[in-house]
Parts: C-alpha cells; structure tokens; sequence
C-alpha cells in the first residue's frame, strides 16, 4: 500500500524549506493562480470544482462547490473564512498543511476567493498553533511582497487580501457559526440557522466557510482539471484525504490516501500494523465526535468512503483523525475521557448539551472508576437520548444547535452497541464490592 501525494508532495519533497516561498516556487507554487487570472474566468473555477466533486475536509462533508452557489448573487462584499481551528481531538493534518505549506493555502485561497468573487478571506487559526500561526504570517507577506496578494494581484485586476485571527483554544470555535462570533469579537457560541453564513455570515455579510485541507486541494483540482481529479476516490468520496492515524498503530501520523482505501490497508498497511502484535479492540474513525467501530474483519475491510460507512455503520470519517485502541484498553475509561472533553467544551448554550454532558461525564467517571451501578448503563442512553434522540436508536434528530451535544453521547451508543455484555457483568461486580 502506498499513499497518493496530491496535496502533501511538495512537504514530502521539499523538507528541507516546503514551507518558504523559494521552496514553493520551486515546485509549481503559484503557477496554477497565474494560470487561473490569465484565464479570468471565475464561473470556470466554481465548475472544475463542482466536477471535481470535492467534499469539505474538515469533517460535515458538504459539496465544496455547491456550497459556494448559495452565495446570493451581486450582493457585496462577501467573505470567504478558512477555518483553521482544528480542535477534535487526534486530528492533526491542518497543523501539518499550516506548519509545512502556507503557501499551498494562500494559493487555494486565493483562487477560492477569485471564484466567489471575495476580496477579503480571513484565517482563523488555533490559539495554540504558534509555529503555523508565525509561518503562514510570514508566507501572506512574503506572497504579498511577490504579487500573489493584494491589490491588481499580477497585473489581472483582481484584489484580493488575507487576515489572520487567533482564536484561544475554544473547541466550540470549529462549529462554523461559532467560529464567525468569534471573529467578530463575541463570545463563540454557534448561531441558529437560518440564516446560514452564506446568506448573512461574517457582519452580516455572505460568507464561504471552508477547511484547511479543502482549500489546499483547489490549485491541484484547477492544475488536473476537475473531471480528472474525480478519477480518484470511490462513489461520491472522490479525491484523496489526509488521515490522522493515531494510538496504538506501530506508525502513527497523517497519510493521503485515494479515497476507497480500506481501514485494514491503512492501519495494518501504511500505519505499520498493532504495536506488539495484538488485537484491535475499538477504533474511533473520524474524530472523537464520531461512533466507534471494532477490529472485526466487517469493519477492517470496510472502504474509506463518507456515504458507505455512514450508511452501513453510522458512524463517520469526519475530521480524517482515525484513533486506534488495542486489546489491552478500556472502552468505559475511554469513554468518561471523551465524555469530559465534552463536557469541559460546551459552551452552554444548549440546555440538552449543558446539563447533559455534565451528567454523561460524571456517570460515566463512576463507572469507570470501580464505583458502577448496575442501571449505569441503561440510565447514560436514556440521558443520551434526550440530547440526542436517534443516535442510539435511530433516526437522528438534534436537539441542540450545533453537533457539539450529540457527539458526547456517540462513546455511549458504542459501548452500549458493542461492549454491553461486558460493561454490564463489570456494573454487577462493583455493586457486588460495594454492596
């Protein structure tokens, strides 16, 4: 098995400066801009990338393409936001793009914004990503002072500029609408929508939200042409995507892969196998907001495609961030930690994901903890299913305005799905110690 480099090659190629301009100039970087405005045609980009059919990176899965149509016509300015808060946990591919390819950003950026029209693009970056945070500064000067930014961008008419905002280590400030409370100087907590950012978004104004890695993807689409990078991938999955593999993988890190690869191909293929040669246990497949999946050979053959394991499994590939979990862990402990994350970062707003995240967090701390109940379990689904009715007994339905909520209870459907036995026979002898 190996990788397909489309959007990490020049940081594989070039480590030594991938992230300077001479190292991206050295390997294609900005070619395909100046390409772009020589064209000048802006419905042309919007139609490569709706060919292309690039779905967002950064963890919904929406149609990159058609979420830019929403945009009303004629109504100016508009804005175009890259959220670079990547805060679920285990993911780490966004640092990777921001730390060792600034310019691939600027570039996708740039031709984004040319396409919607956007004359200003901000770049919410995560508190915590200092060394992305000082290079990218770095790389929108020195592109500047090149002519990639500002105004009469290479002499085609077209201005365009990008702001950097740190944000201050708030999960919250990764939900789209939260993130654009949070530029504008309140406190981030997610709007209700409608109206949706790209009708009334950031001041007001039509606003494009869209992740680090899809953006990096736009100068390739635009350089392969749309039709020809949709080759890649499986079904509507189409490209390649960064995974965060992480835990207990004998290689950890981010890989590209052609969509469709299979969990097996990558954890035991690319990511070295299962350190010490033992069983996989669990896995969690996108992020901590998703369900879990088992070692099973159903689950380890399965593609890496949104719609099939979504559809099959319910479960989702969301950020990339593929968590692993040997033999020797504890699904109950795993959870309580999941679950406190959770509770620690919802911003309040929600009375099902205030109060019941907190309750999900301390049930789950005493069962983790030696000090179980045997109605523990049933009682954390039943609180889970006020939160979010469906996630464990379909179908879904939301009760709070962004997804933070529902994702605290998705480690309880999993270990109620496939630990239960388990957990239960464990319930029944903490309450046999402490009767």
């Amino acid at each position: 098995m190996t990788e397909t480099r489309i959007v990490t090659k020049r940081l594989h190629d070039r480590v030594d400066d991938s992230w300077t301009l001479d190292g991206s100039l050295a390997s294609g970087g900005y070619e395909v801009l100046r390409a772009v405005l020589a064209r000048g045609d802006a419905a042309d980009v919007q139609n490569q990338v709706k060919l292309s059919g690039l779905r967002g990176r950064g963890g919904a899965g929406f149609p990159t393409a058609q979420k830019w149509s929403f945009l009303p016509p004629d109504s100016f300015p508009r804005y175009l936001v890259v959220n670079a808060d990547e805060g679920e946990p285990s993911t780490f591919k966004d640092r990777m793009l921001l730390e060792l390819d600034p310019h691939q950003l600027i570039e996708g950026i740039t031709i984004a914004s040319y396409a919607v029209q956007c004359s200003l693009a901000f770049v919410y970056v995560r508190g915590e990503f200092a060394l992305g945070y000082e290079r990218l500064t770095r790389a929108i000067d020195d592109a500047r002072g090149q002519g990639f930014l500002g105004r009469n961008i290479l002499g085609s008419g077209f201005d365009c500029d990008i702001v950097v905002h740190r944000g201050a280590g708030a999960y919250i400030c990764g939900e789209e609408t939260a993130l654009l409370e949070s530029l504008e100087g309140e406190r981030g907590m997610p709007r209700i929508r409608p109206p949706f950012p790209a009708i009334e978004g950031l001041y007001a104004k039509p606003t494009v939200v869209n992740n680090v890695e899809t953006l990096s993807t736009v100068p390739h689409i635009m350089q392969m042409g749309g039709e020809e990078y949709a080759k890649l991938g499986v079904n509507r999955s189409t490209g390649t995507r960064i995974f965060s593999v992480s835990g207990h993988v004998n290689k950890p890190g981010n890989y590209e892969v052609e969509l469709g690869m299979s969990f097996r191909d990558l954890l035991y293929g690319l990511a070295g196998g299962i350190r010490a040669d033992r069983k996989i246990k669990f896995i969690i497949p996108g992020g901590a907001s998703s369900q879990w999946l088992t070692g099973s050979d159903e689950h380890l053959d399965a593609p890496l495609d949104m719609d099939f394991v979504q559809q099959t499994f319910g479960v989702m590939l969301g950020s990339g961030a593929v968590m692993v979990f040997d033999e020797t862990v504890d699904p109950v402990l795993v959870a309580w930690r999941l679950a406190k994350f959770f509770a620690h970062e919802s911003c309040g707003k929600c009375t099902p994901c205030r109060e019941g995240t907190g309750w999900v967090e301390k049930v789950l701390y005493r069962m983790s903890h030696g000090l179980g109940r045997p109605q523990d379990l049933d009682l954390l689904v039943s609180v889970g299913a006020n939160i979010s009715p469906g996630l464990v007994n379909a179908p879904f339905v939301q009760t709070t305005i962004c997804p933070l909520g529902p994702s605290a209870v998705s480690c309880v459907a999993s270990i109620n799905k496939f630990f239960r036995d388990e957990v239960l026979e464990r319930l029944r002898n903490d309450a046999g110690v402490h009767a």
